[in-house]
C-alpha cells in the first residue's frame, strides 16, 4: 500500500503531543520524503520551557511529563506509573513507570523529578500554589518521590497536569537546578522527540528526530494523554512569521502544516482540493473582557454579571471576522467542555 505524507500526519505525528493543538492545516504533498513532516511555527525566543511559555512546542517534543491531561482536560499519568494518597490526603506517593530515560542514555529517576518540580513551581501559578502548601518535595528511592502537604488539596493532580501556563519538563536533575532566570542549553529531555543540534538554524528551523528508546504507554492517545507513539521519522519545524507566505508554501508543497493560520484565509483553505483544514480542539480559545472591580459600578458584581447577559459574544467575533463555524458563546470563565464548566456566578 502507498503512504502518502498527509495519511502520516493525519494518523499524528507523536499521538497525544505535537498534534494536539487548535485548528491545524494540512496538506497533500508528494511521497518523497514521505516520513519527513515540515510543520509552521513562530520561532521562540528560546528552548526552556521554564523561561517562556512560547517553548511549549519545542517542550512538548523533547520532554515528557508527571501527568498529562486528556480531551477533557482530565489529568492521567504519563511517566508516573503507580500514585497514591496517604489516608489523611497530605501524602502523594509517585513512583516512576519503567523503561524511563533522557536522551543521553541516563535513567529518568525521583531526583530529576523532584529538582524538576521545584524548578517549575516557582514561575507557574499552580506550582507556587502548590509549593505555598507543601511541606516536603522529596525523592524516596531512585523511582519513587513524595509530595507532603499541610493539608489536603485536592487540585494536586490537576495542577501537576495542566496544559495552561508553563510545561512542567522533567529535566536532569543537573539541568533543573538552574535557576528559571537562566536557560537550560542541554536540550536533552524523555520524550518522543530527539533535538538534532547539527541541523539547528535558529530563525529558521528547528530539527526533530524520531526517539527510537521511547517507550509510549500503553491506553490510547486521548487528547495530550495516553502512548505517544510516533509515526514520523523527523519533524522539521520551520519560522515563517507570516501567515500568508506560509499558507503559500503550504499550497506549494513546501510546507505540510501550519498551526492556527488566519480566519481570513481559511476560505482560500477551504477552496483548494490539495488542502485540509481542521479543527482538532473543541475547547478552542477563550476571549474575554476584564473589568475593573475596584471601581464602580463594576465593583458590583450585579453589574459584572449583567454584561455577560447584555453582550452579543457571536455579533462581537462576527465583526472581528471570525468564521462563524469555529465560535461559539462562553459562559463559564472555565470554556465551555472542560470538567469545571458550570453555571455559577452568571446571574
Amino acid at each position: 500500500m502507498t503512504i502518502t505524507r498527509r495519511e502520516i500526519i493525519k494518523t499524528g505525528l507523536a499521538a497525544g503531543t505535537a498534534l494536539s493543538m487548535p485548528t491545524i492545516l494540512r496538506a497533500q504533498t508528494s511521497q518523497a520524503d514521505a516520513r519527513t513532516v515540515r510543520w509552521v511555527e513562530n520561532a521562540p525566543p528560546g528552548l526552556d520551557p521554564i523561561v517562556s511559555t512560547v517553548a511549549k512546542q519545542h517542550a512538548l517534543a523533547i520532554y515528557d511529563t508527571l501527568f498529562e491531561p486528556d480531551s477533557k482536560g482530565i489529568p492521567h499519568p504519563q511517566m508516573v506509573g503507580k500514585w497514591g494518597v496517604s489516608e489523611d490526603k497530605k501524602t502523594y506517593t509517585f513512583q516512576l513507570r519503567e523503561g524511563l530515560t533522557f536522551h543521553d542514555g541516563s535513567p529518568v529517576t525521583a531526583a530529576d523529578c523532584v529538582a524538576s518540580i521545584r524548578r517549575w513551581s516557582q514561575v507557574d501559578e499552580g506550582g507556587k500554589l502548590i509549593m505555598a502548601k507543601a511541606k516536603d518535595i522529596s525523592k524516596q528511592d531512585e523511582k519513587t518521590f513524595t509530595i507532603t502537604l499541610d493539608e489536603p488539596f485536592p487540585l494536586l493532580i490537576t495542577l501537576l497536569g495542566t496544559y495552561s501556563g508553563y510545561y512542567l519538563a522533567i529535566m536532569r536533575e543537573k539541568d533543573a537546578k538552574l535557576p528559571p532566570t537562566e536557560q537550560v542549553t542541554a536540550n536533552i529531555g524523555s520524550g518522543p522527540f530527539k533535538f538534532n543540534e547539527a541541523l539547528a538554524k535558529p530563525g529558521a528551523s528547528f530539527t526533530y528526530d524520531r526517539n527510537e528508546q521511547y517507550i509510549p504507554r500503553q491506553e490510547p492517545a486521548d487528547g495530550f494523554g495516553g502512548g505517544k507513539v510516533v509515526k514520523v521519522d523527523r519533524v522539521v519545524m520551520q519560522f515563517i512569521s507570516d501567515q500568508q507566505t506560509a499558507v503559500a508554501a503550504l499550497q506549494a508543497g513546501e510546507v505540510d502544516f501550519v498551526h492556527q493560520p488566519p480566519s481570513d484565509l481559511y476560505p482560500l483553505i477551504e477552496s483548494d482540493p490539495n488542502l485540509a483544514l481542521e479543527n482538532v480542539d473543541e475547547s478552542g480559545s477563550d476571549m474575554y473582557m476584564r473589568m475593573n472591580f475596584l471601581q464602580p459600578p463594576f465593583d458590583n458584581v450585579k453589574a459584572r454579571q449583567a454584561m455577560l447577559h447584555l453582550i452579543d459574544q457571536e455579533a462581537i467575533m462576527l465583526a472581528a471576522g471570525y468564521n462563524p463555524k469555529y465560535i461559539q458563546p462562553v459562559k463559564s470563565i472555565f470554556g465551555n467542555i472542560t470538567p469545571y464548566s458550570n453555571d455559577e456566578n452568571t446571574g
